[in-house]
Formats: C-alpha cells, structure tokens, sequence
C-alpha cells in the first residue's frame, strides 16, 4: 500500500472538537496504546487546546498531542493533513456536504480513511469519484465505520462463515436497540431525505458503471412486514445504509456463496409501534422536502451535544441474524452498548487501529469495511467487549 511507515502520525482525528469526535479521541487516549502516534486536527485551534487538556487528564502523554490546522474550506489544509498521517479518522458531516474535500485529498495521497456516514448517496458518489484513484495510490476509503454499518456488515460476514462454503446462501438481521440516535445521525439522515432525487441518480450510475460479478447473484430477501416467530415480535424492513453495504462485501468476495440474499430488518415488539415507526418515517421523509419543515427538523436534534455518561451506560443494541444455506441454519449475533455514540467511537477508533496497524488483505479503493478489514477488525471489536456470537445452529 502507498501509505507509509515514515508518515509522522498513525492516525489524526479530524472533527476532534465534536460531541463523537472527543470520544473517539477518549477512545484513542485511554486504548491507542503508547506506540500510538496520533494528533488532533480541526479549525479552531481553541477547542482543540481544551481537547488536548481534557485527554491529558486521562493520559498524561496526551498532553503533547500534535495539533492541526485542517478546515473542509480550505483543500490545501486536508492536502497537509493527508500527506502526515497513515489514517484518518472524521467525524465532520453531514458528509454529503462537508465530506469530499477529505476523502480527495486522501485518494490523492494513498492515505486510509475511516468515517462513520449513514450516507448513501455520499458513499456512491465517492466511489464514483475517487475510487480509481485511490486504488492507484493504495488508499483504503472505508465509509460507514460506525454503528452503520460496522454491526451489520462485519456481523453478516461473521455469520457467512459458520455455513457451508460454495452454496447459495440467505441471511437476514434483525436490528433492537435502546439508546438515542445521534445528532450528527439525524441530521444526516433528514439531509439524505431531502436529497432523494439526486440520490437515485447517482445510485443509478454506480450501478451501471461498477458491475457486480457475472457468474455470482447478489440481491435482497422479499422485504415485508412480517411478524417473525423465532424472534416473538414483529419485525420491519430497514431501507438503511446497511444491507447495501452487506450487499457489496457480498459481490466482493466468493465467500458468500454463488448466490447470496440478504434482508434487514428492525425488530419490534408490538404491531402499534409498527404503525408509529412507518408513520414517522414518513412524515420526517415528507418534512424534508420542504426548506421550513427540514430546518424544523434539523433543529430538533443538535449535531455537537450527546447525551450524558450515565444515560451512554444504559443505552445497548442487538443485532440477531438468521442465515441459511447448504441444508444447515445458523443464528448469531452483535451485541454491544450504545450504539449512537460510545460504541460507534469504538468501532471507529478500532477500525483506524485496524488499518494503521494489522496485517491486511491488499485492497484499495472506496471498499466497505468487511472487504477491507474481516476477520482482523472483527477479533479487535470482540477484544473491546462487543460481542460476535454464535446463538444456534441446526
């Protein structure tokens, strides 16, 4: 790969000032280890002074952290911070707006690149963009690094691998959680809303540009509501990120099988939440076409505060996939605690930790993160206490 040992940083953290951002860099501060060379990079020097000051509390060696100038404004600023590092971390969107500087300078550079987008439209036009280039540098653009999609996409990888190799195969996941949604989430996701249109014509000429393999079939399971027995509750499709992701590790690697489905799914207990969770996407979908309701809602939800410590601890997500293939079925699951913020700083920090350090397989280009980091990111989150289990077998 084009990034270099000789780089100076192994990792910089850009949009450290951030409510996600400071807790990805807590998260660095307290699990990076001492051989870490890592620094902080925003525009307002500031803030990232009083940064540097609350880690040094946790460790005192964050006190002579490296602090960078970098702003999506200024090109030349990213170009700098790019050509310094093995990884970069950011936590700046939304990304369809304030994305692309960085992921340019990075495919220019062959530097790897973690975030953590629920964005597709971001993602294709990346890929349309910059993903040539950066498998020509060596760079590993790894989007969705966080809650989406790193339960979904690793955990369907993982249960890919307790079934039979060479045989079509069908997985579904099933999403629960307790916690709240992020701000920077939401406002991501009323701005993607907002964008259906143009969404739809970029989808549209990935796909025609990109090809899936010709003697492999990548598609979805039948998407319905449905109650699921093996789960006791109602379950309901989830047009997230997610199973696009799923789908594209799938058409990447032979180990799905030569034909693969997969279906995703929020997990509910009652049909009346069905029906509340169907009209609210709605109406937030509707909300957003129209400049006053969007900035309504934009308002609802700030992107730079989170909730407390203390509600963090009591928040938790589930993710239960069933897989088939071969005459054998399988369960498993992802487990972990708050999915909004602590648990996505963690996938986030480990998935840089991941490419800065681990020995990989040598893919470039804008891949998603079970084709860049399988197996080797997976044993990382296990170790960092979220769960990859298997429930059943039959």
């Amino acid at each position: 790969m084009a990034t270099s040992n000789k780089r100076k940083y192994d990792i910089v953290v850009f949009g450290a000032t951030g409510f996600t951002g400071q807790l990805t860099a807590q998260y660095l501060a307290t699990h990076g280890g001492d051989r870490l060379s890592w620094a902080l990079a925003g525009r307002n020097p500031t803030k990232l002074e009083t940064v540097r000051r609350q880690l040094a509390e946790l460790n005192p060696a964050c006190a002579d952290l490296a602090l960078l100038s970098a702003d999506v404004g200024n090109p030349t600023s990213l170009q700098e911070v790019a050509r310094a590092t093995r990884v970069v971390i950011t936590t700046v969107g939304p990304y369809i707006r304030f994305g692309e500087p960085l992921v340019a300078a990075c495919a220019e550079f062959g530097t790897d690149y973690v975030d953590l987008t629920g964005e597709p439209e971001f993602v294709d036009r990346m890929w349309l963009s910059y993903h040539e280039q950066a498998k020509s540098t060596g760079a590993r653009i790894v989007n969705a690094c966080g809650f989406d999609s790193i339960p979904h996409d690793l955990g369907a990888y993982f249960t890919v691998q307790q079934l039979p190799e060479d045989v079509p195969l069908t997985v579904e996941g099933f999403v629960k959680a307790g916690g709240e949604i992020s701000g920077g989430t939401w406002h991501s996701a009323i701005t993607a809303f907002s964008r259906l249109r143009e969404y739809a014509k970029v989808a549209k000429e990935r796909r025609s540009r990109e090809g899936w393999p010709v003697d492999r079939r990548i598609g979805s399971t039948p998407q319905r509501i449905r109650f699921e027995k093996s789960l006791g509750s109602w379950v309901v499709p989830f047009p997230s990120i997610d199973p696009q992701m799923v789908r594209r590790s799938a058409a990447a690697d032979d180990r799905y099988g030569p034909a693969f489905r997969y279906g995703h799914y929020i997990q509910v207990k009652r049909l009346s939440t069905v029906l509340g969770l169907v009209g609210g996407a709605g109406a937030a979908v509707l909300g957003a076409q129209f400049k006053p309701t969007r900035e309504r809602l934009l308002r609802m939800r700030d992107p730079g505060q989170g909730p407390s410590a203390e509600k963090r601890a009591k928040a938790w997500f589930r993710v239960r996939f069933i897989g088939r293939g071969g005459g054998q079925r399988v369960v498993t699951e992802v487990t972990g605690g708050d999915p909004g913020y602590g648990e996505t700083a963690k996938m986030l920090a480990e998935s840089a930790l991941c490419l800065a350090r681990d020995r990989l397989p040598k893919r470039a280009g804008v891949i998603s993160p079970a084709t860049a980091m399988g197996n080797k990111l997976i044993e990382r989150l296990q170790k960092a206490g979220i769960g990859f289990n298997v429930v059943e077998r039959s």
